[in-house]
């Protein structure tokens, strides 16, 4: 294994670990800490600051983990939704913002809102073929209302703080922008 190797691994580890304590953090208020979406977060900063191997497995696993370990997500369909929907995240937010030539923040925002945008398409297609499988019904408006309405302070949370930790990573020498 090469040194790079060992730091993703390293660094992707972190993320995995920051996606399972930090519901715990926010998530003492149920209402609260479902609105603000805590296990996306470290998913998405694995797929920009490791890249797209690390973001895909680190965001798929970790719900599921997550929901084998505490119980929450329950497996069945919400974590095993989310499993796609962050995959999707870390896997989509690396590859975009990999084709951008200069890595600033208007790469991070395009990479970001992309990511978030397949993510939810992603889950809601899971969504319908999990509960179609199980006789359930999952409406279009019941996937603009969980994936977009519900989601509205996780979207405003992660617009905010997303490229602003980025930059201040970027500031420190740990990340490099290259405007």
């Amino acid at each position: 294994m090469t040194r790079e190797n060992t730091k993703n691994l390293t660094i992707s580890a972190m993320f995995f670990a920051l996606g399972i304590v930090l519901p715990f953090l926010i998530g003492q208020i149920p209402a609260i800490g479902k609105m603000l979406s805590p296990m996306h977060i470290p998913v998405l900063f694995c797929g920009l600051i490791v890249g797209w191997k690390y973001g895909l497995i680190v965001g798929f696993l970790l719900p599921l983990v997550r929901s084998v370990l505490f119980g929450m997500p329950a497996l069945f369909p919400n974590a095993t939704g989310m499993a796609f929907e962050l995959g999707t995240y870390g896997f989509v937010i690396a590859l975009v913002y990999s084709r951008f030539p200069r890595k600033n923040t208007m790469a991070v925002y395009i990479s970001l809102i992309t990511a978030m945008l397949a993510g939810r398409i992603v889950w809601g297609i899971a969504q319908v073929i999990m509960l179609g499988v199980t006789g359930g019904a999952f409406t279009f408006q019941a996937f603009i209302t969980i994936a977009f309405v519900n989601s509205i302070p996780a979207i405003i949370l992660q617009l905010i703080l997303i490229p602003v930790v980025m930059a201040s990573l970027d500031k420190a020498g740990i990340v490099c922008f290259t405007s």
